[in-house]
C-alpha cells in the first residue's frame, strides 16, 4: 500500500504543477466531500462528474462510484444518480454492479454561512442479489445535508438519513423489509481557497435479510482523514483530487484502508 501512497501523491503533485500552469482565476472548493454530502447543489448552468475508489485492507474489498450532478435547470433543484461497482469476499470472490442511485436535492437554505439541502432517492434493484451486490428490491433513501461556514478557514458538514428497502432479498430468495440509518459530520479546514485539510467522521447502520427471512444488523464507524485541492482552466473546467485513509473504529475495529477521489466540474456549454 506504501507504494501505492506514494505513486498517488506523485500523480497529485504533477496534476497541482499543471493546474498551477493553466489557471488562471481561483474558484472555491465546494461539494467534494468523499464520505459525506456538502449541501451545495450544482450552480446554474455546472455540470459535476464525480468518481471515488476505496480499497479496505481487512476484507479485501474495494468499491467505485461514479456519480454525475446536473441543475435543473438552476440550482434550486438538482437531479444526479451514483452507479456503484463492489468486489468483496465473502464464500468467494464477487465483483460487480451495485444498485443505482437516482437522486433529487432541493435547495432548502443559502443564506450567508448556512447551507441546506435535502436529498430523496430511488435505489433501483439493478446489483445482483444472488451474489450479494443489491437487494433484489425497489429501496428509498433521504438524507439531510446541512454545511456550516465556521469563519474564512474552517467549514463543518453534517448528515443524517435513512434507508428503507421494502421485500429486500437474500441470495436464496427469503424476502424481509430493511431499514437502514446514516450519521456523519467532518470539519474541513480551507488552508487556501484550493487546498483543503479534512476530516469526517461516518456511521452506517444496516439490516440485511437471512436465509429464514429473519434480519441481521450490521453497523460501521470510519473516521476519515484526508486532503482535496483544486485546479482550475481558464475555460471553467474545475478538476478537484483527493485521498483520504480511512480507520475504523468501535463495529469496524482493525480496518483501515485509502479512498482516491477525483472530480471534474464545468460549464455545461
Amino acid at each position: 500500500m506504501l507504494k501505492t501512497c506514494v505513486v498517488v501523491l506523485n500523480i497529485v503533485m504533477l496534476l497541482l504543477s499543471l493546474g498551477v500552469a493553466y489557471s488562471e482565476e481561483i474558484k472555491k472548493i465546494q461539494d467534494n466531500s468523499f464520505l459525506l454530502e456538502e449541501a451545495y447543489n450544482q450552480e446554474d448552468g455546472v455540470i459535476q462528474h464525480i468518481q471515488a475508489f476505496q480499497y479496505l485492507k481487512k476484507s479485501k474489498s474495494w468499491s467505485y462510484t461514479f456519480t454525475q450532478e446536473w441543475p435543473v435547470p438552476k440550482q434550486a433543484h438538482q437531479f444526479s444518480y451514483t452507479i456503484p461497482v463492489a468486489h468483496f469476499h465473502e464464500d468467494g470472490s464477487t465483483t460487480g454492479l451495485g444498485d443505482i442511485l437516482l437522486n433529487y436535492r432541493y435547495q432548502l437554505v443559502m443564506k450567508d454561512a448556512l447551507a441546506v439541502s435535502p436529498r430523496f432517492s430511488l435505489i433501483l434493484p439493478t446489483g445482483s442479489y444472488k451474489k450479494g451486490l443489491g437487494t433484489g428490491a425497489l429501496g428509498y433513501q433521504v438524507n439531510l445535508p446541512v454545511s456550516l461556514e465556521l469563519s474564512d478557514k474552517f467549514v463543518t458538514h453534517w448528515n443524517a438519513g435513512a434507508t428503507y428497502t421494502p421485500h429486500a432479498k437474500e441470495p436464496g430468495g427469503a424476502r424481509a423489509d430493511t431499514v437502514g440509518y446514516n450519521l456523519g459530520a467532518s470539519i474541513i479546514w480551507l488552508t487556501s481557497e484550493n487546498f483543503n485539510v479534512m476530516t469526517e467522521v461516518a456511521w452506517n447502520s444496516n439490516q440485511s435479510v437471512n436465509p429464514d427471512g429473519s434480519k441481521t444488523r450490521e453497523k460501521s464507524f470510519f473516521i476519515n482523514p484526508g486532503v482535496r485541492f483544486a485546479i482550475n482552466y481558464t475555460s471553467g473546467l474545475q478538476v478537484v483530487p483527493g485521498i483520504s485513509f480511512p480507520i475504523g473504529v468501535g463495529p469496524s475495529k482493525k480496518e483501515y484502508g485509502m479512498l482516491l477521489y477525483l472530480s471534474f466540474e464545468h460549464p455545461l456549454f
